[in-house]
């Protein structure tokens, strides 16, 4: 599940925040989802999938690092390398999330949260994907300063909201500033590397040292067992992660966002109807 919904517009973490709720309502878990090792392996896994962007996009980030900070034709500097703006991009994104931390804690355990930002969500992606025909900038290499501080704007949304999805709002807010779909879906990508990296690491390193039992979410000792299934975790999310990112590039330049749209408004009524009865 979450190789298969990280990087597409859907919310991994709306995803893996509702099948866990589904196992343990239905009493289908085996082991209690929310004990330290459960909570350590949904990290790991984070891991394994953001793994599958700097080994998807290889060539694209060689060709950056060689041609920083001055760009192919020359024209660019430090603030508007692609390299530059995503880092831009991210410390505006950053900053307010780190300042909110404990709302975006408390939105996380919160399901009418997530299934309000799934709808919501997906409305916008269909207005924007439908109204946003005519793109000014092609590709990466062609954004501008306000095109990438407006999407590291747009994406503490996402932060704030589970639900929103990190690549919905960084795809809709490149398509309202001129960005081509391919455009910036690839922006997306870039940035979701540092933010992801930083974010899931901030997390781990948090729950791996110094504290309570109650906040540590590592067990004192890791049997073999424990290690073989977190590996396993890893490498599926890393794999399936890869063969969706490669799927997703190629959908997206020939069709558009409309789908996943649809998808998010969807499983937004199936979860209102869910949470209206008490079953999740």
């Amino acid at each position: 599940m979450e190789g298969l919904t990280e990087f597409l517009p859907v919310s991994s973490t709306a995803h893996l925040r509702i099948l866990e709720a589904v196992l343990t309502k239905q009493g289908w878990a085996s082991i209690d989802l929310h004990d330290a090792y459960w909570k350590m392996y949904t990290i790991v896994i984070q891991l394994g999938a953001i793994l599958a962007l700097p080994v998807y996009f290889w060539n694209r980030i060689l060709k950056f690092l060689s041609t920083f900070p001055h760009g192919e034709s020359g024209g660019r500097n430090l603030f508007t390398h692609p390299l530059g703006l995503t880092l831009i991009a991210f410390v505006i994104t950053a900053v307010p999330s780190f300042l909110l931390k404990k709302q975006i804690g408390q939105n996380l355990e919160n399901l009418w949260v997530m299934t309000w930002a799934l709808l919501i969500g997906g409305i916008i992606m269909w207005l924007v994907d439908a109204l946003c025909r005519n793109p000014r900038t092609l590709r990466m290499e062609e954004m501008s300063l306000p095109q990438a501080a407006w999407i590291g704007f747009a994406q503490i949304a996402s932060a704030i909201f589970p639900g929103t999805s990190r690549s919905m709002s960084t795809i809709a807010a490149g398509q309202v500033v001129g960005l081509s779909r391919s455009a910036a879906l690839e922006f997306s990508f870039f940035l979701s590397m540092p933010t992801m990296v930083v974010a899931t690491g901030y997390d781990l390193l948090k729950t791996l040292g110094h504290g309570s039992d109650e906040t540590r979410l590592a067990p004192p000792v890791m049997t073999a067992h424990n290690w073989v299934v977190l590996m396993i975790g890893a490498i599926v999310s890393f794999v399936v992660a890869l063969g969706v990112v490669a799927w997703f590039m190629n959908w997206v330049r020939a069709r558009g966002f409309a789908p996943f749209a649809i998808y998010r408004i969807i499983l937004a009524v199936i979860l209102f109807t869910l949470l209206l009865r008490g079953l999740i």
